[in-house]
């Protein structure tokens, strides 16, 4: 089967790869570059699991084909903190918020947040909602994800609320 050759940035390190016709974005990702992050859930771009930010837009990678990232930036969950000695904001809060509980979709929930936060940085609790609703969560604990989230948007860069 014909590969192609593509060049794409993943969290900040440039990669020349082969890649098969078909291969999604997701799966480069585990297979060749071994990060294991964005997860492997329905295959159908139904739960979120796999949400990767492509030059700041939150995407299924499982329906996202390998070849489409070609020159592209990408980040993983793998990418995302904050400073050198600390969690990004959106983390801490899932962690604050007791929002966290078996972990399979916390990084598709949080990039997908992260990719909305910076084109709206200050949204309602609504469009939270809206914008997690895709990001689907078996423990239960989304209401938490929102308030984390909220918490996040509503904070002054100085960290004290506004």
């Amino acid at each position: 089967m014909k590969t192609k050759d593509i060049e794409i940035e993943v969290n900040g390190v440039s990669h020349k790869l082969k890649v098969k016709p078909k291969t999604t974005l997701l799966d480069l990702l585990r297979d060749q570059l071994k990060l294991i992050g964005a997860k492997k859930g329905c295959d159908t771009g139904n739960c979120g699991a796999c949400t990767v930010i492509v030059d700041g837009r939150a995407i299924n990678a499982c329906l996202y084909l390998a070849a489409y990232a070609h020159g592209k930036k990408v980040t993983t969950i793998e990418g995302l903190h904050g400073d050198e000695h600390s969690l990004h904001p959106l983390q801490q809060a899932l962690i604050d918020h007791y929002a966290v509980q078996c972990g399979f979709c916390i990084p598709g929930i949080l990039l997908t947040a992260k990719a909305f936060l910076d084109e709206n940085p200050h949204p309602s609790k609504e469009e939270i909602r809206q914008t997690l609703a895709g990001n689907l969560c078996r423990c239960g604990i989304h209401n938490r994800v929102i308030e984390a989230v909220w918490d996040v948007a509503n904070r002054s860069p100085g960290g004290e609320e506004g």
